[in-house]
């Protein structure tokens, strides 16, 4: 049995290639995930393990956010015994102006100004400089490797860093240094340790204290702790292993995030490959049933159609693994050539990854065989060799009542989460998505007869006796198109339920705008940079300005428990709409404004005093001074100008946003001019009108769903590949019955548009229930955000038109190769069984 197991797969090389395909691609997809995010996490180790080198003590805040530790801590700490050097680690964001005087663009990589450590008191090994000498006086700067080849500077050229707690500065570039370890786009820029120390710092702070000393590493880290018992002291060690955690944790979720669509890819690889066998074995019926005649048991010939799957599944998995290493490097690829500044180094293949992906598809295969293999092993050999084809199996009645169930229990669930929100209404909605996707494929293909049916008839009937005879070959075996087209199914409806998300999302930024924003003008900058403080003060001073008002994210503790405000450098009233329940909405002096429930929340009222401590433990107590209507642009709290300074130290501080309000009589299209001259020399700033700024949110959507929908693409490629499995198959299993119609006069031309036919009913039937069950989802989804600012509920009526109309598209094109092998049979070898 074994041998007539692999003489069979020998012999349908092309049944095989596509059935290997399927199992490849899903496994593909899992191996390429955990190479890149291997790869990932072993090149960060490497810089984080070398940005620690030779540090046997680390004394930072316990507080994350905090202004960091006293610099009068150094000398308490270098009189411990045992310490051979201490380090206070300085260092902030700032953008770097490269050869074209554009800021350089980094990607994802951090672009960071540090203080030099000479090597006398470096704890590390020192920088090796390629070119030029170390920063030794302020207006000097070194740039590493990587962020000069990439800002196109040498050592002697002359550029400007902007640093947003302090605004730009001209620089000389002194030197050239090494890093141990490509750092994709980072840009290391170091400064002089006073200059450093000025940008960077209060005056009184550092980030950490980096310790180097003798002995033991717990021995000094408990010496320390006893000196400064109110900070965090952890030995090198420890911290290497907390940041390696850290990234390990980051990193997961990109892991998590790549199998959740490889295990998509994989859903859908599985009914390919139950159908490919299902097939088979109906092919085979024949074959098997003499096999059982001349002896072989129902154990043998399950078990022959198990090895088959088996033999498929470790061929396909083992090139699969494979083609995701090639999977990997084109991922890192593309992600590079979006510029995210990603490190580089050799992918790292673990031996787990090989495992996973073997177990993977090898099980996936066996266990999509197993129910074929049960079926062909329960056959009556007498009653096998009179049947010419695969029977249709047995009654669709049961499954179908038990569908019709599960999609009444998935419509109530669906609707009842969907007057909610908040994690509990989203879950109920997951629970009637899940027993809506199971109520379609257990009633799909009752559900195929009349949908497919009443398709063929409208599609057909421009083609004559073809259409009906494309109509008829359709239904005939409902399990099997039902299985062809819930591939294709799942793969749009996860594309549907982005495109709602995506389209609602949008549509509720531009509600917003449109509702809340008076502002003429927004002045916006890189997420990790924000505005220079600067800025709004330079556009407050235009004479054509009647507002400018800075906004700031404001990070405090409110009654012991972590709150993120705005803080307001201005009167809102001009730039924007909100409605005021009590009080005044003046913000001046020290106050606040809350909105309704957070004031309810908390039991507030007008006079309340708020009692705010930042993680310095600076304590700033403030009536509330008015109580506003919810509102998704203001968020939960409003604080003055004076209040946000006090608990933001000054190298923190930042606008995330400036909203400008044209004065009466000014020509608001001139003034774009003076907005941008004035902001040019913070050199991030971006001018934009309301029409803009919506534009600017949509483009960031689009980015997010474009990677989503990349990923989707796999899946949506092995449906149609699915689709092509099945065709060429049908072709197979049909022969005869081709060479039957070819001898009574049909044309070759005929059989190709038959098989066309077929393929657009198919792949139409399944794109228009995975849309409504996208649509559906995604509706139900949304209304659970509406607490989160997706309030909007928006369908992407042009997507969905075009995907409709594409899988029209793809089911003729899937459909060419079979249609060409279908109308190359040859007549009287077809009827004879040749």
């Amino acid at each position: 049995m074994r041998k007539v197991s692999l003489r069979n797969l020998a012999a349908h090389k092309v049944r095989l290639a596509l059935t290997v395909l399927a199992v490849v691609l899903g496994t593909a997809f899992v191996s390429g995930s955990f190479i890149f995010t291997d790869t990932l996490q072993r090149t960060f180790n490497g810089l984080f393990e070398d940005a620690a080198q030779g540090v046997d003590v680390r004394v930072s805040s316990n507080e994350t956010g905090s202004s960091g530790v006293p610099l009068a801590d150094v000398a308490t700490v270098e009189a411990i015994d045992g310490v051979r050097t201490v380090v206070p680690s300085v260092d902030g964001q700032l953008v770097l102006l490269g050869s074209d005087k554009k800021p350089v663009q980094t990607g994802g990589a951090p672009s960071l100004g540090m203080s030099y450590i000479p090597p006398e008191r470096a704890i590390a090994k020192p920088d090796t400089f390629v070119a030029g000498t170390p920063p030794s006086r302020p207006g000097e700067i070194a740039l590493n490797e990587g962020g000069a080849r990439k800002a196109g500077l040498a050592a002697g050229d002359t550029t400007q860093v902007l640093v947003p707690s302090h605004g730009v500065l001209d620089v000389t570039v002194s030197g050239i240094y090494q890093t141990p370890t490509d750092s994709g786009g980072f840009i290391g820029v170091l400064f002089d340790d006073a200059q450093a120390r000025e940008l960077f710092t209060d005056g009184a702070h550092a980030d950490y204290l980096d310790v180097a000393g003798t002995g033991s590493q717990a021995d000094l880290r408990d010496r320390v702790a006893a000196a400064l018992p109110d900070l965090k002291v952890q030995t090198g060690d420890e911290v290497r292993d907390e940041v390696k955690s850290q990234v390990t944790s980051a990193l997961s979720f990109v892991n998590y995030f790549l199998l959740a669509f490889g295990a998509i890819a994989l859903l859908v690889g599985t009914f390919i490959i139950y159908n490919t066998f299902s097939m088979i074995v109906a092919q085979r019926l024949r074959e098997l049933a003499l096999l059982r005649a001349v002896g072989a048991s129902r154990k043998q010939v399950g078990q022959s159609v198990v090895l088959e799957a088996l033999v498929v599944g470790v061929l396909g998995s083992a090139l699969g693994i494979a083609a995701g290493v090639g999977l990997a490097y084109g991922l890192r690829g593309l992600l590079n050539s979006f510029d995210v500044g990603l490190p580089s180094g050799s992918l790292a293949l673990a031996p787990r990854t090989v495992i996973v992906a073997l177990l993977v598809g090898v099980l996936v295969t066996v266990v999509s065989a197993y129910a074929p293999a049960r079926r062909a092993a329960k056959i009556p050999p007498v009653a096998a060799m009179r049947e010419e084809f695969a029977s249709t199996g047995d009654s669709l009645r049961v499954r179908t009542l038990v569908g019709a169930a599960l999609a009444v229990v998935g419509v109530v669930a669906l609707v009842a989460g969907s007057r909610g929100t908040g994690g509990g209404a989203a879950a109920t909605v997951g629970v009637g998505a899940a027993a809506l996707v199971f109520a379609v494929l257990l009633a799909a293909p009752a559900l195929s007869l009349p949908v497919v049916g009443g398709l063929g008839a409208v599609l057909g009937r421009p083609f004559g006796a073809v259409g009906k005879l494309a109509r008829t070959n359709s239904v005939r075996n409902p399990r099997r198109t039902a299985a062809t087209a819930f591939a294709l199914t799942l793969g749009l409806m996860l594309v549907s339920v982005i495109g709602v998300f995506g389209s609602s999302a949008k549509a509720s930024v531009d509600t917003l705008v449109d509702a809340g924003v008076r502002a003429d003008y927004i002045l916006t900058g890189p997420q990790a940079i924000g505005v220079p403080v600067g800025a709004a003060p330079a556009v407050a001073a235009l004479p054509g300005v009647s507002d400018a008002v800075a906004l700031h994210f404001t990070s405090v503790k409110i009654d012991d428990r972590d709150e993120v405000g705005t803080g307001v450098g201005g009167q809102l009233g001009g730039v924007l709409d909100y409605t005021l329940e009590q009080g005044s909405a003046e913000l001046s002096g020290e106050g606040m404004l809350a909105s309704a429930t957070y004031a309810g929340k908390h039991g507030w009222t007008v006079g309340s005093p708020v009692t705010m401590t930042n993680r310095d433990g600076v304590e700033v107590t403030v009536p509330v001074t008015g109580i506003y209507a919810d509102s998704q642009m203001l968020g939960n709290w409003l604080v003055t100008q004076s209040v946000y300074e006090k608990l933001t130290p000054p190298q923190m501080r930042a606008d995330w946003a400036v909203l400008v309000k044209a004065a009466p009589g000014t020509d608001v299209a001139a003034l774009r001019a003076d907005l941008e001259k004035a902001t040019d020399r913070y050199l991030v700033v971006q001018v934009q009108d309301r029409e803009q700024f919506k534009g600017t949110q949509g483009q960031q959507i689009d980015t997010l769903l474009a990677v989503l929908y990349g990923l989707l693409a796999l899946a949506v490629v092995i449906a149609i590949l699915g689709i092509v499995n099945t065709l060429a198959l049908s072709v197979v299993e049909r022969r005869r019955e081709i060479g039957m119609l070819r001898a009574v006069g049909m044309q070759r031309a005929q059989v190709r548009r038959t098989i066309y036919l077929e393929s657009v009913l198919i792949a139409v039937f399944g794109a228009a229930v995975g849309v409504l069950l996208g649509l559906a989802f995604g509706w139900g989804f949304v209304s659970t955000l509406a607490d989160q600012g997706l309030n909007v509920i928006a369908v992407p009526w042009g997507q969905v038109a075009a995907m409709l109309l594409g899988s029209g598209v793809v089911g003729v094109l899937a459909a060419l190769w079979p249609a060409a092998r279908a109308a190359r049979t040859r007549p009287l070898e077809a009827i004879a069984g040749l």
